[in-house]
This record gives structure tokens, C-alpha cells and sequence, in this order.
């Protein structure tokens, strides 16, 4: 099979990980969510050894992300699993959660079934660190996210970019405190919750 390729993967792994290998030092498994081809997954495991890193994404992406998890051959990305935020929810014991470029790709009920799960599924202190475009006070943080947002309703209606105050308050009422706000090249931020 042919590994599927993101170049947004490449062009964002080396800011996202200068902002999330701090935070997850004292962390050893975490659950991607949305991990798309894998690409993050590879590399992000590859840069840090001392976590496990745990795959998920729709049925339809697995086969790609094991394309690029057993060509790479790291012994601390675990087997992907399914996950359908709006479902079951698979049960593993990790401590802090990774997500990337989804919310503005999910409707708005997967955006708070996400939020809940995550809650649910995080121990005391576990992280969530959620990276993307966002908006603040209704409105667009550049150009480009306008046009970027714009797409998006054209492609699919209930997709776009997401406020982060709907997120924040969707974070307090799944038992989730809000930390930090980095602000990340190309117009994204990545956003960082700590379980209460």
C-alpha cells in the first residue's frame, strides 16, 4: 500500500513538538486523536523515546497509519486503534491526549463528544493539547483563516474554524482547566487543558 502523505505534517512537526515535549516529560502514553496518515505519530515517537504513542483515528484511516507505523518500525508507537469520538470509546489507561488539525474538520456535537471523552478518559493532571486554527472574540486571527474557514463551509456546512471560547467553556464543563495558549507559525495555535 501506498503511505498517504500530509505535507502540513511536515511543514508543522518540528514547531508542534518544540511546544510539546516540555509538557509531556513526566507523561509515558499518549493518545493521538485523529492521527490521519500517521506521520506525527512516527515522528513524534521518534523524538520522544521515553512515551508510548498511541494511534486512533475513523476504520477508514487505519490501514494508512500502520503504512507509516511499521515501515518506521519504533517500538513505542503502540497498534492503532479505532476511535469514533461520537461512540464507544476504546479503554486505555493513558495520561495525557494529542490532537491535531480536527476540530474544524469535525460537526459541532463531535467537537463536544471529543471534549467529554477526553475528560472521561484523562487521569488527575493528564494533558490535552490541542493544536489548529482557532478564532478569539469572533473573529478570525488572520486573513488566510478567513479564506481557510470559508473552504471549509463550502465543503462541508458544519465544518469551520472554531472559537476558543466554545472550546474553553466545552474544556470547564468536562472537567478540563485551561492552562496556556501558544501561539504557532502559519496562523495556529496549540492549545494545553489539564484534567482537575
Amino acid at each position: 500500500m501506498n503511505k498517504p502523505y500530509s505535507e502540513s505534517c511536515d511543514q508543522n512537526r518540528e514547531p508542534i513538538l518544540e511546544v510539546i515535549q516540555p509538557l509531556l516529560n513526566s507523561s509515558k502514553k499518549v493518545l493521538e486523536i485523529g492521527s490521519g496518515t500517521g506521520q506525527h505519530a512516527v515522528y513524534f515517537a521518534e523524538q520522544l523515546p521515553n512515551l508510548i504513542w498511541q494511534c486512533s483515528d475513523c476504520a477508514q484511516y487505519l490501514p494508512g497509519i500502520r503504512s507509516w507505523t511499521m515501515a518506521a518500525q519504533c517500538a513505542n508507537i503502540a497498534e492503532p486503534v479505532e476511535l469514533d469520538v461520537t461512540g464507544h470509546w476504546p479503554n486505555l489507561a493513558v495520561d495525557a491526549v494529542f490532537s491535531a488539525n480536527t476540530t474544524h474538520i469535525m460537526h459541532w456535537h463531535m467537537v463536544e463528544a471529543l471534549f467529554a471523552g477526553v475528560g472521561q478518559l484523562l487521569p488527575s493532571a493528564g494533558r490535552f493539547l490541542l493544536y489548529g486554527p482557532f478564532n478569539y472574540n469572533g473573529c478570525y486571527s488572520s486573513e488566510s483563516n478567513a479564506r481557510f474557514d470559508a473552504w471549509l463551509k463550502a465543503r462541508d456546512p458544519q465544518s469551520g474554524i472554531r472559537g476558543f471560547e466554545a472550546l474553553e467553556m466545552l474544556g470547564r464543563k468536562a472537567g478540563l482547566e485551561f492552562v496556556e495558549n501558544f501561539t504557532m507559525p502559519a496562523n495556529n495555535q496549540l492549545l494545553y487543558w489539564r484534567k482537575q
